[in-house]
């Protein structure tokens, strides 16, 4: 059993400040990477630039991140902080802005790189450092390898690399207090997607199921709360935080599953939002596990101490009416991209362009 983990991870209330000394170690100058108004309005922006002046460390904003991030806006801020001489930068935000920063760290290092040097790893220099400041609880990006991006043919695809982990990262539940509930729970539910698609994935080992079962564990009551509208304390937060944490620990040594995949095909065709396309197969998921191994699959509820029934009975609360309407034609035309795709083949069991054509099918209008 393999394990690597080298990120510097604070939590909890005034972690950045608390722990202020890590970000002078990196350098004079930085790049900070966000999108358009999260970061402010969690209050995260404010106190990572308040203590940036106190140390005396120059930054520069750039707050063009859009959600499901594109290389080329990558390539530009990249740019921007080559050009302004960063030692480091910093993502504050969700999944979006943490992916951005990384992916922006390589092209800061490398100038002239282009889209296919940046996914085959062609890189002559190190990334730069990178810090990452947590503001959802969801993609778990404070403690992985992995970039996913838009390429230049808008397709999502992801980039792992060991150079990718953050030097250090931070996470105050505080900061999700802001979020819109639909956001909390589309986040929530990508948490939920990557703790049981990494228990599921062929790579799993006691280390890795571990984190899945914990982070299935905590998010539960949480998740389930905000599902029904209700107003979460701090505490609440705090779990479906961690959750998030454990779910980047465990897909960070599993990879994740079909879900993912076929969910990135709902975002970029239909909009949907990352989490809740991961969602969207969350049942197919479950049912394709029960197939191909039902004494593990067992004991992955035994493990959650959540039974089949309450788990999808929470999904089933959480997911809205999804827009997605798809003809048969197109989903035959979309097939091939699944053929020898990692996160299929990462499944347990073995997953087929068949199968996947069947759960897609439940999109055609009857």
């Amino acid at each position: 059993m393999n394990y690597y983990m080298p990120v510097r991870l604070y939590t909890g209330r005034n972690c950045i400040s608390a722990h202020k000394e890590e970000l002078r170690k990196l350098g004079r100058k930085c790049l900070i990477v966000t999108g358009g108004n999260s970061a402010v309005r969690s209050g995260a922006l404010g106190d990572v630039t308040a203590v940036l002046s106190e140390l005396e460390i120059d930054y520069l904003q750039f707050d063009k991140v859009r959600s499901n991030p594109t290389v080329s806006g990558c390539m530009e801020s990249g740019k921007q902080a080559a050009e302004f001489g960063a030692d480091f930068i910093i993502g504050i935000g969700g999944g979006s802005a943490m992916d951005t920063a990384k992916a922006a760290s390589v092209f800061a290092a490398n100038i002239d790189l282009d889209e296919s040097e940046f996914y085959s790893r062609v890189w002559k220099n190190r990334p730069l450092p990178v810090v990452l400041v947590g503001t959802t609880s969801g993609t778990g990006s404070e403690v992985t390898n992995v970039s996913v991006l838009v390429d230049s043919k808008e397709v999502k695809h992801s980039i792992h690399d060991e150079l990718l982990y953050s030097a250090v990262s931070f996470g105050d539940p505080h900061y999700t207090e802001s979020l819109p509930a639909g956001i909390t729970l589309s986040t929530g539910v990508d948490v939920l997607a990557h703790c049981a698609e990494s228990f599921f994935s062929k790579k799993a080992n006691s280390i890795s199921r571990a984190y899945s079962a914990q982070g299935i564990s905590l998010l539960y009551a949480p998740l389930l709360s905000a599902a029904r509208g209700e107003n979460l304390e701090y505490e609440q937060r705090e779990q479906l935080y961690e959750a998030s944490i454990l779910g980047g620990l465990a897909i960070s040594v599993t990879g994740t599953c079909f879900p993912h995949n076929v969910g990135y095909f709902l975002t970029e065709n239909f909009g949907v939002p990352h989490g809740l396309a991961c969602a969207a197969f969350f049942p197919e998921l479950i049912s394709h596990v029960k197939e191909s191994d039902p004494k593990y699959t067992a004991d992955f509820f035994s493990q959650i101490g959540i039974s089949e029934q309450e788990l999808l009975g929470l999904i089933s609360l959480v997911m809205p009416e999804l827009d997605v309407h798809l003809t048969e034609d197109e989903i035959l035309a979309a097939l091939p991209r699944w053929e020898n795709n990692g996160s299929v083949k990462n499944t347990l069991g073995t997953v087929t362009t068949e199968d996947i054509k069947k759960y897609l099918r439940k999109f055609i209008d009857k």
